[in-house]
């Protein structure tokens, strides 16, 4: 929930650039890997600036958010490069009443033909969050972080608990950080409805979900780059993991206990440790 005065469209372009720019500065989105999508609870006029209109069919009936707005990123896009053009590479929709259509509204620089393909499981995780309980901003990021990707290959990664206990043993900033831990999607089709499902189910619980073999999926509520933190977060824990592989794992990280005298001081709420 974000609290008056609320950030305008310029505001919002830009924080979305910063998150892709800094995606991409830790290799978690290669080419036009990953995409973005943004709720807006409160009135935005995107018009002026996103002058041209169509009406789309959604990939999912969304009744829940009917009314609202999202800001999203375009197919084939790269993050990295929002930050330079926010107008050729992101799109603004506006959810009819009927729950199944949307006026999109791009500028005249638009550089793709559709919004992200991964646009069904954004909206279901939007839709899911607002269920839970009124909220009038929401962010929703899929990226690709290599270290993450690639302990997902592996089948004792695969098991939520090992995961998260070795994940976020190596920083006392991440159980701070990303106290639920790690959420983990066995791998399903990208942009199935089975990847749709499994995430809605796993977001639910966790910040920031794993789709194995595939990328992250991290949402915040608060803002646009708290959602990258938490990819960031989870990055790092992971490259930690593999450069102790890679050393015959000679680290030990911190200790259980040394975590959970961290989550007393700091009053967090954990069940990994």
């Amino acid at each position: 929930m974000i609290e008056a005065p609320f950030p305008e469209l310029d505001e919002l372009l830009m924080s979305i650039g910063m998150a892709g720019h800094r995606l991409s500065e830790i290799e978690a989105s290669e080419g036009a890997a990953g995409n973005i999508s943004v709720y807006i609870g409160w009135s935005l006029d995107v018009r002026r600036r996103f002058s041209n209109t169509q009406e789309i069919k959604l990939p999912l009936e969304v009744p829940d958010l009917a009314g609202a707005t999202f800001i999203v990123s375009g197919s084939g896009r790269r993050l990295r490069e929002i930050i330079d053009d926010p107008y050729a590479n992101l799109g603004c929709i506006l959810i009819n009443a009927d729950g199944k259509t949307a006026s999109l509204f791009t500028s005249p620089r638009r550089l793709f033909t559709n919004l992200t393909s991964e646009l069904n499981s954004h909206l279901a995780v939007h839709q899911d969050q607002m269920r839970q309980g009124p909220q009038n901003f929401h962010t929703v990021i899929h990226a690709q972080p290599p270290h993450l990707v690639y302990l997902s290959h592996i089948r004792r990664y695969q098991d939520p608990h090992y995961l998260n206990t070795h994940i976020l043993r190596w920083q006392p900033e991440t159980i701070v950080n990303l106290p639920e831990g790690i959420g983990f999607v066995p791998f399903q089709v990208p942009g199935s409805q089975a990847l749709m499902s499994e995430t809605i189910q796993s977001l639910r619980r966790h910040r920031i979900a794993l789709w194995a073999k595939h990328g992250v999926m991290a949402r915040s509520d608060t803002s646009i780059k708290r959602a990258a933190d938490r990819i960031e977060y989870a990055e790092t824990g992971a490259r930690y993991e593999f450069m102790n592989l890679t050393n015959h794992e000679q680290g030990e990280g911190l200790s259980a206990e040394e975590i959970r005298s961290i989550c007393a001081t700091f009053n967090i709420n954990q069940d990994w440790f």
